[in-house]
């Protein structure tokens, strides 16, 4: 074989084999399945609103396993361990993470990824995840739960429920964004229906009995529960102490309720997390999440246990009982 013919024949062989290379990485690339990241703060696996996802998931042609594959991880109500979670999301090169928190938000963003992401939270441009709830850009998109009279309407069910409503006690975790700002809308909204407010701290379980015992439940008429991811975690823990100190107590979501809270008013974040379902169908398809207008809350709920009522003692009055979206009895 002369020179010529054996350099243009390696050279054939050189892109033969590139050629097929190239070929084989392409076949990977479309036989991968999608890496779906789910990140929360204080939900479990079982939770309705995280297989409120997986049902909205399902319904749009997704089979778990199959043609999508979800990483759940949770930090269990402790938001410092948010970075870590999020890095093993990204390290597994998930292709939209859903983020149930701000704080899960933000640790993927404080990352450098370009991981696009569903928030499902409160509001977004408050905490400066995106500038704008119609044209977010950058890699946010999602759901938003921020309303302006949360708190107000809380307050008022709590205030028709107890006669003579005129001392709530507060337990919140100042260590938990967005809801750092939560007492003094609280406090707001007090002023408004003549309620005084005894605020007590809790940043882990351990805390729990000595915030209480500050509050001191001889002293005020009911419970507000702030919402956050650790007591959503601890949910079960909160309604059991409430029930022992003989306090009527509100809650932000009917998880609580489920659990042998009082009541709940709130966003229906299960309703919410069904939405989500439909962001990340749009992020899989090829739509870049910064395009995706960001929506706010369209149903609402509350929730009754009249089980806990009568344990308290309380009767609920036929007006709140109308309101109610559920009774549990």
């Amino acid at each position: 074989m002369s020179r010529r013919s054996w350099l243009l024949s390696s050279a054939y062989v050189a892109v033969a084999v590139h050629l097929a290379i190239a070929t084989n990485d392409l076949s990977a690339q479309q036989n991968r399945i999608p890496i779906v990241g789910v990140l929360t703060g204080g939900a479990r696996p079982e939770d309705p609103a995280v297989q409120a996802l997986k049902r909205g998931l399902s319904e749009l042609g997704y089979s778990e396993g199959r043609t999508i594959i979800l990483e759940f991880r949770s930090g269990e109500g402790y938001i410092d361990r948010m970075p870590r979670l999020a890095e093993e999301l990204v390290r597994l090169k998930a292709d939209v993470i859903v983020a149930s928190t701000v704080a899960a938000a933000e640790a993927v963003k404080r990352l450098g990824s370009a991981t696009p992401v569903v928030v499902v939270s409160s509001d977004p441009v408050a905490a400066g995840l995106v500038t704008n709830l119609a044209h977010p850009g950058g890699q946010i998109t999602g759901v938003s739960s921020e309303t302006t009279d949360l708190h107000a309407k809380r307050l008022q069910l709590l205030k028709e429920t107890v006669p003579r409503l005129s001392r709530v006690g507060v337990l919140w975790n100042p260590d938990t964004t967005p809801w750092s700002n939560a007492v003094e809308q609280l406090k707001a909204a007090a002023a408004a229906l003549s309620i005084e407010l005894k605020v007590a701290a809790a940043r882990s379980p351990d805390q729990f009995d000595s915030a209480l015992s500050a509050i001191n439940p001889s002293t005020v008429q009911a419970l507000y529960i702030v919402e956050n991811p650790l007591f959503f975690y601890q949910r079960e823990t909160l309604a059991k102490l409430a029930l022992k100190a003989r306090l009527p107590a509100i809650y932000g979501t009917r998880a609580f309720s489920k659990e042998g809270g009082l009541m709940s008013y709130g966003v229906d974040y299960v309703h919410q997390a069904y939405r989500a379902a439909g962001y990340v169908d749009k992020i899989l398809k090829g739509a870049k999440a910064g395009d995706l207008p960001i929506e706010l809350p369209t149903k609402f709920e509350l929730v009754i246990n009249l089980k806990t009522a009568k344990a308290l003692g309380v009767t609920l009055p036929q007006s709140i009982l109308l309101q109610a979206d559920e009774v549990i009895r």
